[in-house]
């Protein structure tokens, strides 16, 4: 038994290592410091890691399906590049769903649910103000996602958060340093002050606003891609 529970234990490191790697990588790639279209390998990421090649090969295999990167044989994973039409149809998708949900979740939700968001809110507007592009980004899925599941439909919130992995824009950076994400971070306490007053109708037109205004700034940030640096990987604690 105690073997048995040694082994359990050094799975459980493993795999919690595979998911600092693929976190950290994700941060890069919103970052900019791994560039869409460029070839990486597992062995060169590991020394910036400074871990082995297998979590990093791993967790890679979990950036394919979410369709961040793509094998290529011999040489280790491209970075994917997201198309205008791409981030296009995502919005799109998106939106049905979204905007009709919000509406729905402004008329349902309690009072306290919805207040149960307002921490994240604020904790997006203060990562904005802090240049904290990894804890703003975090705190906009958890707020989103989260709003999301108070309608009660598991599926639909895996489906939306699929959509948000794909659609992220690599290289926010040079919009941080001009505070242009300070506005849509201040959105999100627009939207829950809206469907705390029970108006499902201007909600529903702030939440498509929202994402309008995000749609337009993955376009300032794809046409204004900043220098590449060294992977955010190398602040990776593990070892």
């Amino acid at each position: 038994m105690g073997e048995l529970k040694q082994q359990r234990h050094l799975i459980t490191a493993q795999e919690r290592l595979r998911d600092q790697v693929a976190n950290a990588l994700r941060a890069a790639l919103i970052a900019g410091e791994l560039r869409p279209g460029s070839v990486y390998s597992a062995p060169g990421l590991a020394a910036d890691f400074g871990v082995s090649a297998t979590p990093v090969r791993e967790a890679m295999l979990d950036l394919a399906r979410e369709g961040l990167v793509e094998p290529v044989r011999n040489k280790g994973f491209r970075i994917t590049e997201v198309s205008e039409r791409d981030l296009d149809q995502y919005t799109e998708i998106r939106a049905l769903i979204e905007v009709p949900v919000v509406g729905r979740i402004t008329r349902t939700a309690t009072r306290e649910e919805l207040e149960a968001l307002r921490p994240v809110a604020l904790e997006i507007v203060a990562s904005a103000r802090k240049h904290d592009l990894i804890g703003y980004l975090e705190a906009d899925r958890r707020f989103h996602l989260t709003l999301l599941g108070l309608a009660g439909n598991e599926r639909l919130v895996e489906t939306v958060g699929d959509l948000r992995k794909r659609s992220r824009l690599y290289g926010l950076t040079r919009l941080d340093e001009r505070n242009e994400l300070l506005p849509s971070a201040e959105e999100h306490l627009e939207l829950l002050d809206l469907m705390l007053t029970g108006d499902a109708e201007a909600a529903e037109a702030c939440m498509e606003r929202h994402l309008g205004h995000v749609r337009s700034l993955w376009a300032q940030g794809r046409d204004e891609p900043v220098e590449p640096r060294q992977p955010a990987a190398r602040k990776l604690g593990a070892r």
